[in-house]
C-alpha cells in the first residue's frame, strides 16, 4: 500500500494548529473571567502572537510558526503556547544524535526532515496554581517516522487533589487505546522529567511518549490527539480553583525556588530544547519555557 506522507503531514500540522487556537482562546478567557481573589483588578492579560522562522544554511525556507505569548497576566505571569511546522536537512550533530538515539540508518546519505508540533508551558501569577508543559509533535524522516508529547504538573505548592485530577484525566483519555498506556507513559515520565543532579523530579508527573510508531499511522495520531485534548480538561480546574487564594512571601519565595529547578532542566536536560537550537529555530520560541523569574538558594 502506497502511504501518503504529505496527507499525513498536512493533518498533523493542522491539528496541532486547532489545538493551539483551542488553548489560546481557553487561556484568554481564564484571564477574563477572574472576578475574586488577587489580582483579579489586574487588566487581563492576551497573547502577543509573533511569526517564526528557522534558519536554514542557505537561506532557503525552512518552515516557522507561531510563538504566541502572555505576559504579566491576572492569572499568568508567563505563558507560552507555540506551534511550528519546520523541514530541511539535519547538521550533523543532530544526525549523529538522531541515529544513535533512535537507531535510523542513513542519516547521513538523506538527513531530509519535517517536524510539525505544539509546545506549551505555563508559570502563573498565583503560587498556588501549578505551571505546567505540555508538548504534542510529530517527527518524519525518510527513514521513519513517528510521534511524541505529553503532559506534565510543575506545582511549588503541592495538593495531592490537584495530582490526582490531572493523572486521573490522563488515564481516561489513554484508557481508550489500551489499558497499559497509562501506566507506561505515566512511569516514562517519572523517568525524563527526573533531575538527576538534584536527585528529585522537577514536579508531579504526568505522561510522556516518543518514538511512537506502532506501524499504524492512524491509531498512533489518534492517540497523540488525545494526549493534547486531554490537557485543557486537566488543567483548567486546578488553575479555576487555586487562582483565588491568597499568598504569602514564603509562598512567593518557593515558587522562585522552584522555578529555578525548572529552568535548570530545561536547559541542561531536555531534549527538545537542545533540537530546536541545534537544528536554526527561532531561539526565542525555543526558549520560551523559561520563567520570567526565577531564584537559587
Amino acid at each position: 500500500m502506497t502511504v501518503d506522507f504529505e496527507a499525513e503531514k498536512t493533518r498533523a500540522a493542522k491539528w496541532f494548529r486547532s489545538l493551539r487556537d483551542q488553548i489560546v482562546e481557553a487561556f484568554e478567557t481564564l484571564e477574563r473571567d477572574h472576578a475574586e481573589g488577587p489580582l483579579s483588578d489586574a487588566a487581563p492579560g492576551t497573547f502577543e502572537v509573533t511569526p517564526t522562522k528557522r534558519s536554514s544554511d542557505d537561506g532557503s525556507d525552512a518552515g516557522g510558526g507561531l510563538m504566541s505569548v502572555m505576559r504579566g497576566g491576572r492569572v499568568f505571569e508567563k505563558v507560552g503556547v507555540n506551534v511550528s511546522t519546520v523541514f530541511g536537512t539535519l547538521g550533523e550533530r543532530a544526525q549523529v544524535a538522531m541515529a544513535a538515539r533512535k537507531g535510523i540508518p542513513g542519516m547521513a546519505e538523506d538527513p531530509r526532515f519535517w517536524a510539525s508540533g505544539i509546545s506549551l508551558v505555563a508559570h502563573m501569577q498565583n503560587p498556588h496554581a501549578p505551571a505546567v508543559h505540555m508538548n504534542t509533535r510529530m517527527f518524519w524522516t525518510p527513514h521513519a517516522s513517528w510521534f511524541g508529547g505529553g503532559s506534565d504538573l510543575n506545582p511549588c505548592i503541592e495538593y495531592d487533589e490537584d495530582t490526582a485530577h490531572f493523572h486521573a484525566v490522563q488515564k481516561a483519555h489513554l484508557d481508550p487505546h489500551g489499558s497499559d498506556l497509562y501506566p507506561r507513559l505515566k512511569a516514562w515520565a517519572d523517568e525524563y522529567f527526573y533531575i538527576p543532579h538534584r536527585h528529585r523530579a522537577r514536579g508531579v508527573g504526568g505522561i510522556f511518549m516518543d518514538d511512537h510508531a506502532t506501524g499504524d499511522w492512524e491509531a498512533d495520531f489518534a492517540l497523540t490527539q488525545d494526549i493534547g485534548r486531554a490537557f485543557l480538561p486537566a488543567y483548567l480546574p486546578l488553575v479555576q480553583k487555586r487562582i483565588t487564594q491568597d499568598w504569602s512571601e514564603a509562598d512567593k519565595e518557593a515558587q522562585l525556588v522552584h522555578r529555578g529547578l525548572y529552568a535548570e532542566y530545561n536547559l541542561v536536560y531536555d531534549r527538545g530544547t537542545k533540537f530546536g537550537l541545534e537544528t536554526g529555530h527561532d531561539a526565542n520560541a525555543v526558549l520560551m519555557s523559561l520563567p520570567p523569574l526565577a531564584k537559587w538558594i
